[in-house]
């Protein structure tokens, strides 16, 4: 029984004391996010995110509670803004960071392959541009690339097993895709003999009852809200028809998000890890094979729906492990070293303008098409709202978007209780659309693509329109918004919801 752990988790590289560099790059990326997170407004999913941490529970509709839970503690230490609902998410994606550095070395790499890593993890334009953002890819790509750390260590003790479970299982709690961990650790321990030793023995099934357990509080939840997120995320898996055109456009976005410099080393870095798979443990192996099931679902949802630019952030760690490897592995001539600084360095440079231009209006000179408008005027489009609402003696507001929704609850100057009036089983009992007195006239308004008379007939006996609003400049893609005052509802809109059709677009 000693001779298995002897080998399988023996570090080739145990952690060293980090270097200044990357001490320099961690304190840089800790004061970058944080003033990255005070400085942009929030998106509509962020707000839309901040308005489960009023009502903790242990699921919602879209995805599982970490990231509201995260939102409550941010918001409670450094208030209800910006920072407050970014502050954990920041700080998590600065210790992904520190984790890649930890991997890196425990799995045989050189001090300069871990540094090399962790700045490119950082240099991945998915990373630098979305690092700080509170959405549930920055608990799972946490708690994901924690479980890895974990994994790295069960040759030193057993225990690391129950770890490993802990983190997985707050993966799970953090978004669904996590769920493929499982079946990722299975392959990676059927890869290699010393592996299916493992599985004779009870520390990873131990591993999969600890995450089994954590992950439990949300299957309850579900059961007890009619497997209300189940329903709306596993529907995805089921393909509807054929469209690989999906697929080359997810590749090429991620080619593009990953930073081409990082995919270029990372496909050779994946090769290398195949290779060494029987090799002694740790190895490279490890991130290839715990990923490899949530990398071919992607690649299969490409097949015949859109991938979220985002869903791969969980891999993201593994693929910057996998591009320093490659790069240690090979001598780099004067060309290529100026490449590699090149690409990193460029990266980070359009994080940081990114960055910039999201936090700064004057630098809207894009045109109407600019996706950084989706964050501009909106205490202004509130307090105009709020104008209309005054003159009309509106007692609430209603939207078809839960983005926009989110966005008007979160400006004070809206100054008054809002629903969206599709999908109320977003939103928990203690949400403030609740307040609604849909008793008095209220004001209805979403994008004029979205919204028209017609579609209000459904649920109100009385419906005037007021015109057009604008939000941002004129000519602003996504800024042009119908307004109708509304009375004399048909049903109960805030318990049934409004539109009982699919043929609104609700987000």
């Amino acid at each position: 029984m000693s001779a298995l752990p002897s080998r399988f988790g023996e570090v080739a590289g145990r952690a060293t004391p980090a270097s200044w560099r990357l001490t320099a790059l961690l304190g840089a990326a800790v004061v970058l996010r944080l003033a990255a997170a005070w400085a942009i407004p929030l998106t509509e999913d962020e707000a839309y995110y901040r308005l489960w941490a009023g009502h903790l529970q242990a699921g919602y509709y879209d995805h599982p509670p970490m990231i509201a839970w995260w939102i409550r503690v941010g918001t409670l230490v450094a208030g209800d803004g910006p920072l407050g609902v970014r502050l954990l998410p920041a700080l998590a994606s600065v210790a992904v960071t520190a984790v890649v550095y930890d991997l890196a070395r425990r799995l045989g790499g050189e001090r300069a392959t871990a540094e090399r890593a962790a700045v490119w993890y950082n240099a991945a334009l998915l990373i630098g541009v979305g690092g700080q953002m509170a959405t549930p890819d920055a608990p799972a790509t946490l708690f994901w690339a924690i479980t890895l750390a974990c994994l790295v260590r069960v040759g030193e003790r057993p225990a690391w097993w129950g770890a490993a479970g802990l983190a997985a299982g707050l993966a799970c709690l953090s978004k669904y895709s996590a769920l493929f961990l499982g079946p990722g650790v299975l392959l990676w321990l059927a890869s290699s003999g010393q592996g299916r030793r493992w599985l004779a023995r009870p520390w990873p099934w131990i591993a999969a009852a600890v995450a089994g357990a954590v992950f439990a509080v949300n299957v309850v939840w579900n059961a007890e809200h009619g497997w209300l997120s189940f329903a709306k995320q596993f529907g995805r898996v089921a393909p509807e028809g054929f469209a690989p055109a999906h697929l080359l456009e997810f590749l090429s976005v991620q080619f593009v998000l990953l930073n081409p410099l990082l995919a270029i080393y990372a496909a050779p870095g994946l090769l290398k890890a195949w290779r060494e798979r029987e090799a002694a443990q740790p190895n490279l192996f490890l991130v290839v094979a715990t990923g490899a099931p949530f990398a071919a679902y992607l690649l299969l949802h490409a097949l015949h729906d859109r991938v979220q630019a985002h869903w791969p952030a969980p891999l993201y760690p593994g693929l910057a492990l996998c591009a320093a490897f490659a790069a240690a592995a090979r001598e780099p001539g004067r060309r290529e070293r100026a490449l590699r600084i090149g690409g990193a360095a460029a990266g980070l440079v359009l994080a940081a303008l990114a960055a910039a231009h999201m936090a700064w209006p004057a630098t809207d000179v894009f045109g109407p098409g600019d996706p950084a408008l989706a964050m501009r005027d909106w205490p202004g489009f509130a307090s105009r709202l709020a104008g209309v609402a005054d003159r009309r003696d509106a007692a609430w507001i209603g939207t078809v978007s839960y983005g926009l929704a989110a966005q008007l609850d979160d400006q004070p100057a809206t100054g008054r209780p809002v629903a969206q009036l599709a999908e109320r089983a977003r939103y928990g009992p203690t949400d403030r659309s609740w307040r609604a007195d849909l008793s008095r006239p209220g004001l209805v308004v979403d994008l004029s693509r979205r919204l028209d008379a017609s579609d209000l007939a459904e649920c109100f006996g009385s419906i005037r329109p007021l015109g057009r609003l604008q939000r941002g400049p004129e000519g602003a893609r996504n800024g042009d918004y119908a307004v109708f005052l509304v009375s004399r509802p048909l049903k109960d809109v805030l318990d049934q919801g409004c539109w009982t059709s699919k043929r609104k677009d609700a987000g």
